[in-house]
């Protein structure tokens, strides 16, 4: 199949979602196999994956789903075996497992902080520890890592522990970089802003808005200078650019995926 990813063996962490629709690791998935890329999609619920699989079936390029914790420093170790067993290589990294809990400093206990960074940031070092060693021996690779605008500003809600491992994904993403530039391997981040993806109505509205999916949107929305919002399609097709030959000169920096949101000032 031709396309931009033509022949790129390709991992995707999170291509689940908790509901339907276009979570960003969904989007991905199915738009980078639409693109001719070999797609390993993964998720650590079988059942989140099986409208990915539908929709990676629809589009005949080459697929496979994968089970594993990217918390865990043994399922990812598994998980590179055995592409590495049946393709021989990867040529592009995709880290996009993530999720938010509501707390500030005082409130939000040291379990929850600890879980946070675990979930968010510890996740990315580890995906990156297994996959740069095959992408060295290999002559490169590009490794997209999925942060958010709560990384960088106030977006509406006090999620402390989430916005500081957000910012450590962008910062880790740099030095990253920037060190292994050398070995052609390239490493940015993609940083979404207030999307509408499944878990909006699945998660977030039962956290902030009472289970009220349209207020919490319209909120979402009045923040946005664009007169729509987006959802994991848009975070996708930046992450097609950076996965691409197209960004053969682009490391070490962010795509914000945002409707004009972080440009505003109120």
């Amino acid at each position: 199949m031709a396309g931009r990813l033509s022949g790129k063996v390709t991992i995707i962490t999170g291509a689940g979602s908790v509901g339907p629709g276009w979570g960003n690791g969904r989007a991905a998935a199915v738009l980078f196999a639409r693109e001719g890329a070999t797609v390993i999609a993964t998720d650590i619920k079988a059942e989140a994956m099986e409208e990915t699989a539908a929709l990676l079936r629809e589009t005949g390029a080459e697929h496979q789903l994968e089970l594993c914790d990217v918390t865990d420093a043994g399922s990812i170790a598994g998980l590179v075996a055995r592409v590495m067993e049946r393709h021989g290589r990867i040529d592009v990294l995709v880290n996009n497992v993530g999720g938010s809990a509501r707390g500030g400093a005082v409130e939000m206990t040291e379990e929850t902080w600890l879980t946070q960074l675990n979930y968010n940031l510890t996740s990315v070092f580890l995906t990156c520890k297994h996959v740069l060693p095959v992408m060295k021996a290999q002559g490169g690779g590009s490794i997209i890592n999925t942060a958010s605008t709560s990384g960088t500003r106030w977006t509406g809600a006090a999620q402390v522990a989430y916005a500081a491992a957000k910012a450590g994904v962008i910062q880790f993403s740099k030095v990253t970089a920037v060190e292994y530039a050398p070995h052609n391997i390239r490493v940015n981040t993609v940083v979404p802003g207030q999307m509408h993806t499944p878990m909006v109505e699945v998660r977030l509205a039962g956290q902030r808005s009472g289970g009220d999916v349209e207020a919490l949107l319209a909120k979402r929305q009045s923040r946005i200078p664009l007169p729509f919002m987006g959802d994991g399609r848009d975070t996708a097709q930046a992450a097609l650019f950076l996965a691409s030959d197209d960004a053969r000169f682009v490391t070490g920096t962010e795509i914000v995926v945002d409707g004009g949101m972080s440009a505003r000032c109120d």
